[in-house]
């Protein structure tokens, strides 16, 4: 998050809008595809206003606008269609939590939409905001690339039921989507991981354990960003609102069980993770441990023969064995005697 914008945020009366995320995107682009069972209209714009007239059409409408640092553009759409400041306030806030609020005439769900980034073996997220009325869905993303295209083609092609549902349905798609590229992310969070662990078992190096705790990090992000999201689900299913039809409910409980399945997933990656780390520190101990033993060992080999040597090294007169053409070799000889003894005893011992 941008601290310079949030300073500017503070003192500030609440609904007012600032802008607090980074700037993906040069221009605000809208996506625009209006249809029922038997015709398809798109329109792709960066004028908002073309969007004004969908407000009450009778057929249903996905406004997908890409961008959102524009504050002129979100005041248009909040007044025209009718749209809290508040809520306009937590579009343009990217730091919000994944969270629902119904109102009377629309529902606004804030979530997360995460991708992997492989070049940078990263988690990339980016918030998502949805406003469902009675026959419009608006997204705003903050990036110009998303993962929706497939639906839009779907759309465009009429495949499915998506094409005689309402906008209910719509949005519980577009959530659909998102979903599913949880799966993805997680899939390559998990080769990832398997990476991780060949690297330790091969030898561990302080440039793995970087990567382990940006792996953490990554996990965490997760956690916070798709924990939420079973609380949204659920309020969005029993919501009472006439906004969400009773044959969605069926699909809602999908998308919930979905997300259980990405929780568990996450769970067991954070699990998994800290596992790798302690796998990271058990190898460097015992490694060291290993490199401890075998200094030991030398050091232990050489004590009593520092101690031959320190008895001959001293200057006394009376040492008969000086006087011994061969009291030098057989002095070696025995030094060797010593330390092939103890060699040997280590290795009975098991301790080589």
């Amino acid at each position: 998050m941008n601290m310079k914008t949030i300073r500017k945020k503070v003192g500030l009366p609440p609904g007012s809008l600032v802008f607090t995320g980074k700037q993906h995107a040069d221009k605000v682009r809208l996506d625009i595809i209006d249809y029922d069972p038997v015709s398809l209209n798109e329109l792709k714009t960066g004028n908002i206003e073309d969007s004004f007239s969908y407000k009450d059409s009778s057929s249903t409408t996905w406004i997908d606008i890409k961008g959102i640092h524009d504050t002129g553009l979100i005041s248009k759409l909040g007044e025209n269609f009718d749209i809290h400041s508040l809520v306009l306030e937590d579009i343009l806030n990217t730091n919000q939590r994944p969270k629902i609020e119904v109102f009377d005439n629309y529902i606004f769900i804030v979530l997360k939409m995460l991708s992997y980034n492989e070049t940078k073996k990263i988690v990339d997220s980016e918030q998502v905001s949805l406003i469902i009325g009675r026959s419009y869905v608006i997204s705003l993303q903050e990036k110009e690339e998303d993962i929706f295209e497939p639906l839009r083609e779907r759309l465009r092609k009429g495949k499915g039921r998506i094409r005689s549902k309402g906008a209910d349905y719509l949005a519980y798609t577009i959530l659909d989507v998102i979903t599913d590229n949880y799966f993805l992310m997680l899939e390559m969070l998990g080769e990832q991981m398997e990476e991780f662990e060949e690297k330790l078992l091969k030898g561990p190096n302080q440039e793995t354990l970087k990567q382990l705790y940006v792996l953490k990090r990554e996990n965490l992000l997760l956690r916070k960003s798709v924990w939420p999201l079973r609380e949204v689900i659920t309020q969005l299913e029993r919501s009472e609102s006439p906004l969400i039809m009773k044959k969605t409910a069926p699909f809602l409980r999908d998308l919930y069980d979905h997300i259980i399945q990405v929780i568990d997933t996450v769970e067991t990656h954070r699990d998994m993770t800290a596992g790798l780390i302690e796998l990271y520190l058990s190898s460097s101990s015992n490694r060291m441990n290993e490199v401890m033993k075998v200094l030991t060992i030398i050091a232990t080999i050489f004590i009593p023969l520092t101690f031959i040597a320190g008895i001959y090294g001293m200057n006394f007169e009376n040492m008969p064995e000086l006087e011994w053409p061969w009291a030098y070799f057989a002095l070696l000889f025995v030094m060797l005697l010593i330390g092939a003894g103890m060699l040997l005893y280590f290795r009975k011992k098991k301790w080589l």
